[in-house]
């Protein structure tokens, strides 16, 4: 496989890769293969992750979600929903090669000013940063795991 190994759980991927070299894979939440490139590495390991290690019911979660910012379509890369599908968690991927740096990590607030959610992920399939926003106290934490979904969504 040409992309890296992970800091992920391995998950099994169904890839098909044509006569001319260029690979797909099986997106289960989106139901249709699509093309792999590193980032999409990236987000079909850690899916599986957040439903096979972290209880996340795979109906709860969408891939590529549509939102509109200042009359923009932009796509979320992962969101969950909670079981009255309001949003909870938003997931940005990068491609393992590209730093997790407050630009991205500001890509995935944008979005938040949006869906509203408590909790927001950045990835890049190496380094996870994850933080919880407390809308009450209105402070954010960050911590050094990806929480259960038992925690997301009690």
């Amino acid at each position: 496989m040409p992309f890296p190994p992970l800091n992920l759980p391995p998950a099994e991927l169904n890839i098909i890769t044509d006569d001319k070299g260029n690979a797909t894979v099986l997106d289960t939440l989106r139901r249709r293969r699509v093309r792999l490139t590193p980032e999409e590495w990236v987000r079909q390991h850690f899916t599986h992750y957040l439903i096979e290690h972290k209880g996340y019911p795979a109906g709860l979660l969408g891939n590529e979600v549509t939102v509109e910012l200042n009359g923009l379509k932009r796509r979320c890369d992962t969101v969950l929903y909670g079981l009255d599908r309001q949003p909870r968690m938003i997931v940005e991927y990068k491609a393992p090669t590209v730093s997790l740096t407050q630009k991205v990590f500001d890509q995935v607030w944008r979005y938040n000013t949006r869906l509203r959610v408590e909790w927001l992920i950045v990835s890049n399939g190496l380094n996870h940063v994850v933080c919880h926003l407390d809308k009450g106290a209105n402070t954010y934490t960050f911590l050094a795991e990806v929480p259960d979904y038992s925690i997301i969504c009690p």
